[in-house]
């Protein structure tokens, strides 16, 4: 990581701008259930309600291209990181339902947007043929990230025996001595290609915009009550969540790189169709799960298979219009979280009757995911979005349609 900061180019600043969310995000994520629970009482519904709290910014992420016409994307990239790492740092000040509420909401929005102009940032200053291995790359960043973060848990909570309320704030204020560092380090960078500076939606990213969507609602299924399970019903203390996600984060870290590298070979059809096989059978056995040693190797797993959700990112660079980008990421970012506001309090109540019930939906979603991949081609480009349609001349003809 030092060699990065020697070479101040865009690849190198996008790596350190993951790195700083990473470590700032994943402290906040790996305490959340145990905090909810052990300050404040939380119940699957509060904290379903919580989560799709969490999501609300991410639904209104097209917002993102508004801002756009008053600063740039690389600006704009920093401020969120900053508003990331305010909201972890008072996140403890605040143990009650409401100002848990609050405090998510306003993480949520730094998080939120940075992702959109992140991916944004990333199709443009990546070459195509690149991509693929360098989100593979960021994904091992992130990791160290998460590493460290944890065992910055480890020396406050565990050696030190301070409270939450010194983690968050340590590790927010830390998020943002890194910003202003790499702020005042690195150039303003060029774009590629003017970007368009309003919402677009065209007819022939209709398969991106599907795939966008299940996916999010597939990984709130995770991200929400893969992890509330671990605590909820098998007692896992704050040390042992942090275990989990130790090792989650040491295999994305030694195997990222190369998922990114495999997807680039075998292509976003193939590598999609294994996600999602994989997913429905992750899904189903977390409904049947008995024993905790089980319920933590699904949950490792399950993380991997989301790495290779890399090949949604690199279809859409392949057949994308370099002035769309921007845009795309911000209504896409949208789509995404269109389930994801509603699932996580619909299945918040599901789940205090039948929490196998939330997991079969979730593998009803791979499933639905599996359909849609293999509509990908094998060499998507533009003008050559999708296997099959309603109509191949509509297809063809929808490269030149734009609904705005």
């Amino acid at each position: 990581m030092e060699g990065l900061m020697k070479h101040k180019n865009p690849q190198s600043l996008l790596l350190w701008m993951t790195f700083i969310m990473s470590l700032v995000f994943a402290v906040w994520q790996v305490l959340l259930n145990n905090f909810v629970i052990e300050k404040a009482q939380f119940t699957g519904v509060e904290i379903g309600i919580l989560q799709s709290l969490r999501e609300v910014p991410g639904f209104l992420a097209f917002t993102a291209i508004f801002v756009l016409l008053l600063i740039r994307e690389q600006t704009f990239a920093l401020v969120s990181l900053a508003v990331l790492s305010i909201g972890v740092a008072v996140t403890g000040f605040f143990p009650q339902v409401l100002g848990l509420y609050i405090t998510t909401v306003l993480m949520s929005v730094g998080f939120h947007y940075f992702e959109t102009i992140n991916q944004s940032l990333t199709l443009q200053w990546v070459d195509k043929k690149d991509t693929a291995g360098f989100l593979g790359k960021a994904l091992a960043w992130r990791s160290a990230a998460a590493l460290s973060g944890y065992a910055s848990i480890w020396l406050v909570m565990s050696w030190l025996e301070l409270d939450y309320v010194y983690m968050y704030a340590l590790i927010g204020c830390l998020g943002l001595l890194m910003v202003l560092i790499i702020t005042l380090y690195f150039p303003k960078f060029e774009v590629g290609e003017v970007q368009h500076k309003k919402i677009i939606l065209r007819k022939r990213y209709w398969l991106y915009y599907l795939l966008t969507f299940f996916a999010g609602a597939r990984r709130q299924i995770f991200m929400v009550f893969a992890g509330f399970m671990m605590v909820e019903k098998f007692g896992y203390t704050v040390s042992e969540i942090t275990s989990l996600f130790l090792i989650n984060y040491v295999v994305n870290l030694l195997f990222a790189p190369a998922i990114g590298r495999f997807i680039g070979r075998i292509g976003e059809r193939r590598a999609l169709t294994i996600e999602y096989l994989g997913l429905i059978i992750i899904f189903v056995s977390y409904a049947w799960v008995q024993q905790p040693e089980i319920a933590a190797a699904l949950y490792v797993i399950d993380h991997l298979l989301f790495a290779m959700a890399i090949a949604i990112k690199t279809y859409f660079q392949k057949i994308a219009d370099g002035k769309d980008i921007a845009s795309t990421m911000s209504v896409s970012f949208t789509i995404n979280h269109i389930a994801a506001v509603v699932i996580p309090v619909l299945l918040g109540l599901l789940w205090l009757y039948s929490p196998q019930a939330v997991f079969y939906i979730g593998a009803g979603f791979a499933v639905c995911s599996l359909v849609l991949a293999r509509n990908i081609p094998n060499a998507p480009s533009q003008g050559n979005e999708v296997n099959w349609s309603w109509s191949r001349k509509n297809v063809q003809q929808s490269s030149s349609n734009n609904l705005e």
